[in-house]
């Protein structure tokens, strides 16, 4: 059998002719803008894409040339706030070209700004006016951070860059600081991701541990990648979460509707970092700082009752000297009385005293009877007697 056989340009040739018959005029044609470059010859190449259920479904190569691209840029931005990006959903209009060498393209020459925001922008702001008359935009931001932060819940993919630099800053700071980082896995792009991270959230709850914070890591990436942060039911359940979810999840150029739900947000993970350490440096000044006073309080007190001692003992001691002075001029008293009542002194004045045989003082003449032997003390001396005769006054 003879085969019917056409060389690969022959074949680009009537490709070529068939599309031109095909599509004659410009088209406007709906898709999402997957990748652009910007050559420094003014040219914007595109990679067009229609997705469905989180998949490509179509592809196709799109450009710009220069003469066209600063002028639609401008328009769109005047429109929409922001210049052609990736992750945008576009309507536009352009001429379906096939070349031998590059295959098919759709060269732009227009685009429609009035239906750009995109189908992922318009469910954006759906879902930020869904929240907002939920009232959960702002419930996160009643929540209050611990001063001194320790137990920290990370929601991140397995072996992501980014939480690699986030544990290696946090951990490996010059001061010594010491965290607790418990990881908890989930898929951080794609359809399925806002499920896995709601699951992770989930396992946190249950877990029995109060958490001081849930971290949701990720290292930027494309806006395609990042959309699922803009999910619904992603930012109630960090809205509705009791411990405060704090981001890093895109560049500076990124923000979401998980950034603005959640209790704090920064750019990168490594700048996560930065704001822990900055908590606990806080929280270790204060700290010192109280030690510090307390130092002094005590050392101040501990002056103040050294103060009050030396008092004290100075009051006692001035005390005692009152009293042994007091003690001894009475002493010196009873010495006088003593002296005053001595009867040595009393026999000096010229008084006798009169004793019995035994030694005891004769009270009166009545005690004593004829023939008793009797003493007589004299200051000079005693003598012995005989009574002949006892006269008793009546």
């Amino acid at each position: 059998m003879e085969r019917e056989v056409i060389d690969l340009y022959t074949l680009q040739q009537d490709m070529k002719g068939a599309l031109g018959d095909l599509f004659p005029d410009r088209i406007w044609v709906r898709a999402e803008i997957a990748q652009m470059n910007v050559r420094s010859t003014g040219h914007c190449y595109l990679d067009l894409v229609q997705s469905e259920k989180g998949r490509v479904i179509a592809k196709v190569r799109g450009i710009i040339w220069g003469g066209y691209y600063s002028l639609l840029d401008a328009k769109f931005k005047g429109s929409t706030g922001k210049g052609i990006s990736a992750g945008t959903e576009v309507l536009l209009r352009a001429a379906v070209n096939f070349h031998e060498v590059y295959g098919l393209s759709l060269v732009i020459d227009d685009i429609d700004a009035t239906y750009t925001v995109g189908a992922q922008q318009l469910k954006r702001q759906q879902t930020i006016e869904k929240l907002t008359k939920e009232g959960l935009m702002d419930r996160q931001k009643g929540l209050r951070l611990n001063e001194l932060p320790y137990y920290l819940a990370i929601i991140s993919a397995e072996g992501a860059a980014g939480l690699q630099d986030f544990r290696r800053h946090l951990l490996g700071n010059a001061w010594g600081f010491a965290y607790r980082l418990d990881f908890f896995p989930a898929l951080m792009q794609g359809e399925a991701a806002p499920e896995s991270i709601c699951d992770a959230m989930a396992a946190i709850a249950a877990c029995g541990i109060r958490y001081d914070a849930v971290l949701l890591l990720r290292g930027g990436g494309s806006d395609m990648d990042l959309v699922c942060f803009d999910d619904y039911a992603l930012a109630a359940a960090i809205a509705r979460f009791p411990v405060p979810v704090i981001t890093a999840i895109g560049h500076d150029k990124d923000f979401h509707v998980a950034d603005m739900v959640a209790c704090d947000h920064v750019k990168t993970p490594t700048a996560l970092a930065d704001m822990f350490l900055e908590l606990t440096a806080a929280a270790d000044g204060r700290i010192t700082a109280y030690e510090t006073r307390l130092a002094l309080a005590f050392r101040s007190r501990m002056a103040a009752l050294e103060s009050r001692l030396a008092f004290a003992e100075k009051g006692i001691r001035s005390g005692v000297r009152g009293m042994v002075a007091a003690a001894e001029a009475r002493v010196a008293m009873l010495e006088q009385k003593i002296a005053a009542t001595d009867p040595r002194n009393v026999l000096k004045r010229g008084f006798s005293l009169a004793l019995d045989a035994k030694g005891v003082k004769l009270a009166g003449a009545s005690g004593v009877k004829p023939g008793d032997v009797i003493s007589v003390m004299f200051a000079d001396g005693r003598i012995q007697a005989g009574v002949e005769k006892v006269d008793v006054a009546k």
